[in-house]
């Protein structure tokens, strides 16, 4: 099997890079330029070696196809794009390009291949905007709140759609919050988990937060990657939510990760309105119900393993 991993730099497309290799899969992953991408978190994980690299940029059709036409995929993982909430607010256009568009690109570039290929999508959480204090399900409705959002639940349509109008075996993974040590610093939990181990280790700085009191889906990154790959091998193609069904606001989060380390995080943190967005989702949930019924998954982390987890990498400098 040959598998072609769209976004393979970032923290899903790593360990599901990982994955696939541990699986027997000849690996292909891509970036916008692969010979100035550092690749650091293959390397982290110790396999840049066997990942075959190719440069591809989402919203060229002509990048997509030749990326298709080059790896010969049995599977695609569509991992690419502007991938954070906040900055979608700051780069709109960018953020719509890179995430529908790219996409659309996808999706017709398989059209012109001659072999059949399973392509996954990553759709997002962020889709649903808020739901109440309720567990979203495959048939939620989207109220989406963010440009991201938009583009996400845009592309996700996209996917449905050409799966209904041409055959094409196409799944959209409907991923919440998943976290590990390879998350970027810009990302909340990344943030948190940084700066308390360095506080913790004699540093006097405070962390500054935005809303402390939204919730979240918190899990594990590399179980949510075994989900996508599931998926693919199904009969029949179909939508998947991915969550731990477990909710903590953002303070359940800070406290747990101050805890760990022996510290109040009182002491240490403030609330800051410039770090608040345009718009929030107050309350973000999954039921992962038809996941665990159809594909046989079901997470084992919540929200204080995964701290536990990348605190000890973090501390460690070993990001597993």
């Amino acid at each position: 099997m040959r598998a072609l991993v769209c976004g393979v730099s970032g923290q899903d497309g790593a360990y599901l890079a990982r994955l696939l290799f541990s699986k027997g899969y000849e690996v292909w992953g891509t970036s916008r330029d692969a010979q100035a991408t550092t690749f650091h978190n293959l390397t982290s994980l110790g396999i840049k070696d066997h990942v075959k690299l190719v440069s591809m940029a989402s919203n060229d059709f002509r990048s997509v196809l030749t990326a298709l036409k080059r790896s010969e995929p049995d599977e695609v993982y569509f991992l690419s794009g502007q991938s954070s909430v906040g900055l979608s607010f700051d780069q709109p256009v960018e953020t719509l390009e890179s995430i529908t568009l790219g996409t659309l690109n996808l999706l017709e570039a398989a059209r012109f291949l001659e072999k059949p290929v399973k392509l996954y999508h990553a759709s997002s959480s962020e889709c649903f905007g808020d739901v109440g204090k309720m567990a979203a399900t495959e048939d939620t409705p989207f109220r989406p709140r963010s440009p991201y959002a938009v583009a996400k639940a845009s592309a996700h349509w996209l996917v449905a759609n050409y799966r209904e109008a041409y055959s094409l075996y196409a799944c959209n993974g409907i991923l919440f919050n998943h976290e590990s040590p390879l998350r970027p610093p810009r990302f909340v939990t990344r943030k948190i988990i940084s700066t308390a181990c360095r506080i913790a280790n004699g540093s006097k700085e405070k962390l500054e937060l935005g809303h402390l009191n939204i919730v979240r889906d918190w899990g594990w990154a590399p179980e949510y990657v075994d989900a996508m790959w599931r998926m693919l091998q199904q009969e029949n193609a179909d939508d998947f939510i991915i969550a731990t069904g477990e909710a903590n606001s953002l303070e359940d989060f800070v406290n747990c990760t101050f805890d760990y380390l022996g510290l109040n995080w009182r002491d240490h943190v403030v609330s800051s309105s410039e770090l608040f967005r345009p718009t929030d989702l107050y309350w973000s949930q999954g039921c992962s119900d038809k996941a665990e019924k159809v594909l046989g998954w079901k997470a084992s982390s919540r929200m204080k393993d995964v701290i536990r987890m990348m605190v000890d990498a973090e501390n460690s400098n070993v990001h597993t």
